[in-house]
């Protein structure tokens, strides 16, 4: 399978893949065609991308949300590009995906069902857990206005619950949105006539937006990406040649920003593949990966996002690819959110991740050969400590566990052979594993 822009994946409960899409089919976890995973989107723009089958080039234009209270079933929502020459959809449209089919392969069950029919703003489809910890709220735009489509995934199924207007009128971008990992936030980044950025407050059990504050881009430019740091503090505008920090708690977010980076004047692997800014996603290890804005053998990424300013430790095509990209950056919504405790909607007693019954963690690979591992644990809400140690009990590595972050990265390359005690401590308990190095 090939990307554009558009991707979306979906994995089980311990990391197996189950299947993917590129906006134009569905493909399984095998990589070849889904059962009856062919004819997504229908328009001329898809056919456009359907031979050779290169994937959409739309911003968020798939996202995959598991139906509440039914294990198995898939919902994919989805949208193209139907007016040109400006990004405009007619439609956004519902899929449905059974994995229950093909011995375990999945299968397409209905397709291209309309969910709203308008003109909308390509592509920019999210969603955030509902606050009573099992449902969906999914997002999308209506083009030339300020109307947010509110839609609700429940167990009953998919329907729109409303339209809100508020904040800026937008024009059909190409721009990104997203929401915060903890669900209080949402920013609108667009590009060409609608060039800064909106971030609203949100109410999970509502689903309404409030208070919209309007923060200029002065570097916009005609590709555009944004993402929460995990702390849900931080937000971080990508601009093609720039790259801006806002703290959302300051009084006068404009205010706020730091110019985090500008294009380095780097082609990879020559020019003209510049490795300029483009989308942005936060990733399961705690990091921002950001795209570059052309087929490269690179993408940048942004260590720390939850220290302010230049302590966000952000590289430039600090990460090496295997092979050409181009912007496919998976859209995916934080999955780990549970209910609202406290709110009028916390009122299901799912016992889902935000109150684990209880911590594990595993090391691999194990041995290590060269002191490079990556460390797997369920996501919690709470920023959690990393302490390594070796047999006679000395710290020889501690490090911060970015909230919701399932994965760990650890360079124990200095260190000599032998046995190592990994611990990690979050506010509702800690956990230890044991890794081996080898020379």
């Amino acid at each position: 399978m090939d990307y554009g822009r558009t991707v979306a994946n979906i994995s089980d409960e311990g990391g197996n893949l189950l299947f993917s899409t590129n906006g134009v089919f569905v493909a399984d976890a095998n990589g070849d065609l889904m059962q009856n995973g062919s004819g997504l989107n229908p328009s001329s723009y898809t056919s456009q991308h359907s031979s050779p089958p290169s994937g959409l080039y739309i911003s968020q234009g798939c996202l995959i949300l598991p139906k509440p209270d039914t294990p198995g079933i898939y919902y994919l929502v989805h949208s193209t590009i139907d007016i040109l020459p400006y990004a405009r959809a007619i439609a956004l449209y519902l899929t449905t995906v059974d994995m229950a089919l093909a011995n375990g392969l999945g299968g397409v069950v209905s397709k291209n069902q309309i969910l709203v029919a308008d003109t909308l703003n390509a592509g920019k489809v999210t969603a955030v857990r509902h606050a009573n910890g099992r449902d969906w709220w999914v997002f999308c735009h209506k083009a030339y206005t300020n109307a947010f489509y509110r839609i609700l995934v429940s167990p009953s199924g998919v329907s729109v619950d409303g339209v809100q207007n508020i904040g800026s009128v937008r024009a059909p971008d190409h721009g990104q949105v997203c929401f915060s990992p903890d669900g209080t936030k949402f920013a609108y980044y667009g590009d060409l006539q609608s060039g800064d950025m909106d971030i609203y407050d949100f109410d999970r059990c509502t689903g309404l937006f409030s208070n919209p504050v309007t923060v200029p881009i002065p570097d916009a430019n005609n590709m555009a990406g944004v993402a929460f740091s995990p702390n849900s503090r931080y937000v971080y505008v990508t601009s093609v040649l720039d790259v801006n920090q806002f703290d959302t708690e300051a009084s006068d977010i404009a205010a706020s920003m730091v110019h985090i980076a500008h294009w380095d004047s780097t082609y990879s692997p020559s020019p003209p593949f510049a490795t300029v800014f483009d989308i942005a996603q936060l990733a399961p290890d705690g990091k921002i990966y950001i795209g570059t804005g052309n087929g490269t053998l690179r993408m940048h990424v942004i260590n720390n996002p939850d220290e302010p300013g230049l302590a966000c430790n952000m590289v430039q095509h600090g990460v090496e690819l295997p092979r050409y990209y181009f912007n496919s950056l998976p859209n995916h919504p934080n999955y780990f959110l549970g209910p609202l405790a406290g709110s009028p909607c916390d009122t299901l007693a799912l016992g889902v991740q935000e109150r684990p019954p209880s911590l594990t963690v595993s090391a691999y690979p194990n041995p290590s050969a060269g002191g490079h591992f990556t460390l797997s644990y369920p996501a919690q809400p709470t920023v959690g400590e990393l302490e390594v140690r070796d047999v006679a009990g000395r710290v020889v590595l501690d490090e911060r566990i970015p909230q919701w972050s399932t994965l760990h990265q650890v360079e124990l390359a200095g260190q000599a052979a032998g046995m190592y005690q990994c611990k990690l401590t979050w506010a509702k308990g800690s956990v230890a594993t044991d890794i081996m190095l080898e020379r």
